[in-house]
């Protein structure tokens, strides 16, 4: 199954060549892929709707037993695509207690760590966005004056 990333691949409906491709890629684009959503508040602030997860975001289970459960991120596994979170344990048979990993896509951001300022800009618009409004205004402006 191990071959060379092709980067020219679109897409495929056959469920084997999507695990290929998620099997296959590179770790740039595994990071990619584990996104989260951003809570109402955060996506207003921020303007998007998803932000990949670090260790130190605090962040609420939406799927699952654990459903509603909150607190922070402790473990990301890139190579798995999978989180920890603290404070969430199962029990093992023998009596040990365990951390249960969770896929990035199953959880919701509530609170961002800020650490990393590379990672999103606060509050900026992107060149696009602004643009996008310069000539929004330019319509309004044009359709009052009619």
């Amino acid at each position: 199954m191990k071959s060379k990333f092709n980067k020219n691949w679109n897409r495929s409906v056959q469920p084997r060549k999507q695990r290929k491709f998620l099997a296959n890629a590179p770790k740039h684009i595994q990071r990619r892929l584990m996104s989260s959503s951003l809570e109402k508040k955060l996506k207003e602030k921020y303007k998007r709707k998803n932000i990949s997860v670090v260790k130190g975001d605090e962040v609420k289970v939406m799927r699952g037993k654990y459903k509603g459960k909150q607190g922070k991120v402790s473990v990301c596994d890139v190579k798995n695509t999978r989180i920890q979170i603290e404070g969430i344990t199962r029990q093992k048979k023998a009596g040990d207690k365990i951390g249960v990993w969770f896929h990035p896509s199953k959880v919701k951001i509530v609170l961002l760590n800020e650490k990393d300022s590379k990672r999103i800009k606060k509050g900026e618009l992107t060149k696009k966005d602004e643009n996008k409004e310069i000539k929004d205004k330019e319509k309004e402006n044009a359709h009052k004056k009619k």
